[in-house]
């Protein structure tokens, strides 16, 4: 009896120590061991200080693997904000440290009644790597201006979020592109007419 309980005590911290192989339910689902910090530079922003604030958290709040913050050195961001007159428009990302998006926040949406946090959420959607999807339902933040100024909703869903945490998923990449695509997003129902 004294051998099998010696044996038995022997057994236990090993058995303790050992991986079973069973994944936790809680583990952080699709996050890398770097994050990716982007700097942005709302210097230029006027009015939609808050707006950028309130969307940023937003994606932060839903997303892994890259994390926005205020630059602490303006003219070294990843990506700018600023206020203009026309209709909002950013770059197509992923954008990526050392990167050179842009974010106009474009006063034109705001005059046709859109809500100024979805417009600045969307806007950050695309540096992020997310192209439009028009016809989406209102719960979709990337689908604009597609169900009309009365959708308010600023946050991404659970779609587009896990497409930029795989957008991110590697961590910041050797090679960035040179080019960049720019998305002009006409948040009307108008299809704007080019002068001649």
């Amino acid at each position: 009896m004294i051998k099998r309980i010696v044996a038995l005590t022997a057994l236990v911290p090993a058995m303790l120590t050992t991986p079973v192989g069973v994944a936790s339910a809680h583990s952080a689902p699709h996050a890398t061991a770097a994050v990716v910090t982007l700097t942005y530079d709302a210097s230029k922003a006027g009015k939609w200080a808050g707006p950028i604030k309130q969307a940023v958290k937003n994606w932060n709040d839903a997303v892994h693997n890259v994390r926005l913050v205020p630059t602490s050195t303006p003219g070294s961001a990843d990506y700018v904000y600023e206020a203009t007159s026309g209709w909002p428009q950013a770059t197509l990302g992923p954008i990526f440290p050392g990167g050179n998006g842009d974010v106009q926040l474009g006063q034109q949406a705001v005059d046709e009644g859109y809500d100024v946090t979805r417009i600045t959420a969307h806007e950050t959607g695309h540096i992020l790597g997310l192209p439009d999807h028009y016809s989406g339902p209102c719960s979709e933040l990337m689908s604009g201006h597609g169900p009309g100024t009365s959708c308010k909703n600023a946050k991404p869903d659970a779609a587009e979020a896990a497409q930029v945490d795989k957008n991110y998923a590697s961590g910041t990449p050797t090679m960035r592109p040179h080019h960049h695509h720019v998305v002009i997003d006409i948040w009307s129902g108008r299809v704007p007419t080019a002068s001649h």
